[in-house]
């Protein structure tokens, strides 16, 4: 399951997977329309192998975090796990410190990505009247691992990129290990170099 065209993780692209995707804006033609928080609408209970949650949670209220973290594990078989990215809100004050809020960081396909539309959300698209692209809570390593862990997952690590927080959350009965070294597979090793486990 993941929330946008185009945007699937190489871990997903080899043959075996089948994708639902879910996302809360209808002109992305997602398979499901429903916000995260429930997911009721069109995704059965322990039914998916793995969750690509790409940006979504940081356009949630704080209080809504554990009640997606929650949707996350409801959707995911016993063996499955959750792989979960967000802006790193460390390095991202760390930007503003040293280059202020209009510094332009990087230039994604949407265009240049400020400062700004990293803590706030995407400017332009915001100001094209997609409100739900504004961003109304922020992660750090512990913060993030720590709601994962008290959402139930048992197992959690966290790893820093570049301006990125990355979560992989196993269930219960997830092989870590297989799923790492798929990770690795595809040239992903954060959470080989400097995850917190948890």
């Amino acid at each position: 399951m993941r929330s946008a065209r185009g945007k699937l993780h190489a871990l997903f692209a080899p043959a075996g997977w089948d994708e639902t995707r879910l996302d809360i804006a209808p002109e992305t033609q997602p398979d499901v329309i429903a916000s995260i928080t429930d997911m009721s609408a069109g995704c059965a209970s322990a039914s998916y192998d793995a969750v690509w949650s790409s940006h979504t949670l940081e356009h949630l209220y704080a209080h809504q975090v554990p009640q997606a973290l929650a949707e996350f594990r409801r959707v995911l078989k016993p063996d499955g796990f959750a792989l979960i990215t967000s802006p790193d809100i460390e390095t991202v004050a760390a930007l503003v410190v040293a280059h202020g809020l209009d510094h332009v960081v990087y230039t994604s396909p949407a265009g240049p990505i400020t400062v700004s539309d990293m803590i706030f959300g995407h400017g332009r698209s915001i100001t094209r009247g997609s409100v739900h692209m504004a961003h109304n809570t922020g992660f750090t390593c512990d913060r993030l691992g720590t709601l994962l862990l008290d959402s139930g997952f048992p197992a959690v690590l966290v790893a820093r990129g570049r301006y990125d927080l990355w979560a992989l959350a196993f269930m219960e009965r997830a092989d870590q290990e297989a799923i790492r070294a798929d990770l690795r597979a595809v040239g992903f090793d954060l959470f080989d170099d400097e995850a917190e486990a948890s």
